[in-house]
């Protein structure tokens, strides 16, 4: 074989891998472009709500686990290893993550942060004298449906190219939370007007009671880390007597110890206070259980107060 020959082979060698390269590389470059977003969440609420808007384009991690207190939570030096590597950091905010706020503050100067109620209108947030403002929105689930627009808006704005998917899976999340609201609404009719009163061991349902008709005590006020006396627990003790109340809730992120000693005390005047169940206050169940998700974690709860409170009628 001449050199000639040689050349030729060898400069069309050098044309097939040029070639292959070029055809190479825009797809490597597209999918270093197309990895998914890194977010952070604080609570397994929000980051339920990520995922579902999110879909495949966004990878999500929760801070707070099962059984988790937000209120008193404080950050590990693994937390704040995954908050740093974040692209995108979404948290409660009106206080429920208590100093973690601070934190979020001051990343924000540096990286997206998002707190979820921040757009919520203020009429909507429940206050409690010149106290914090309630922290505990998702027990609304049309305020929750506002809080899911707040992530989508976030979704587009830092993901334009995926604009169009963030919308579909929203909006099909969004008619799922519809269908979830009008339920609760008829499960809750269900109970007798009377009846309809949820005592637990702190006051985190004040928006569900607002939003479906149900008068809300708690032992605590809206955070755990409040304190009470003997005044809080003579309150509820007359409460439960002068309206023949039969049962009290205990939740998954609280210690039960007050409520199961409450209910104790009265049982040893003679009264017929039972537990009702457990409800999942400010943390969802355990992974792989019915209650991992935002939607299974609403229905249980309704259907634990709806039949402890129908099986206490007269």
């Amino acid at each position: 074989m001449n050199s000639r020959s040689v050349t030729q082979k060898l400069d069309r060698l050098v044309s097939i891998f040029t070639l292959a390269l070029l055809l190479w590389l825009p797809g490597q470059i597209q999918a270093q472009n197309t990895q998914p977003i890194n977010i952070v969440a604080t609570t397994g609420m929000i980051a339920d709500l990520a995922k579902n808007i999110g879909g495949d384009s966004v990878t999500v991690t929760a801070l707070m686990g099962t059984g988790v207190d937000p209120h008193l939570y404080k950050a590990t030096q693994g937390d704040l290893r995954r908050i740093l590597r974040a692209d995108i950091i979404f948290y409660n905010g009106l206080h429920l993550e208590g100093k973690m706020q601070d934190i979020f503050e001051k990343i924000a100067r540096k990286k997206p942060v998002y707190a979820i109620s921040e757009k919520l209108s203020s009429k909507a947030i429940i206050h409690h004298g010149d106290h914090y403002p309630d922290p505990h929105i998702w027990f609304d689930v049309q305020l929750w449906q506002e809080a899911g627009k707040r992530v989508l808006e976030v979704l587009q704005k830092h993901d334009p190219k995926n604009a169009s998917l963030y919308q579909q899976n929203s909006d099909r999340y969004q008619q799922k939370l519809t269908g979830l609201h009008q339920w609760v609404v008829k499960q809750v009719a269900r109970v007798p007007e009377q009846q309809r009163i949820l005592i637990t061991a702190h006051d985190a349902f004040g928006y569900f009671g607002k939003a479906y008709d149900i008068e809300v005590m708690g032992l605590q006020g809206i955070s755990t880390a409040a304190e009470f006396g003997l005044q809080d627990i003579k309150a509820l003790k007359d409460v439960i007597s002068q309206r023949n109340i039969k049962a009290v809730f205990v939740e998954s992120s609280v210690s039960p110890k007050f409520i199961q000693s409450l209910v104790a005390g009265l049982q040893a005047e003679g009264k017929s206070l039972q537990i009702g169940g457990e409800l999942y206050s400010d943390a969802m169940g355990p992974t792989g259980s019915s209650t991992d998700n935002y939607i299974g974690m609403v229905e249980h709860n309704v259907n634990t107060i709806v039949s402890a409170l129908i099986g206490s009628k007269q």
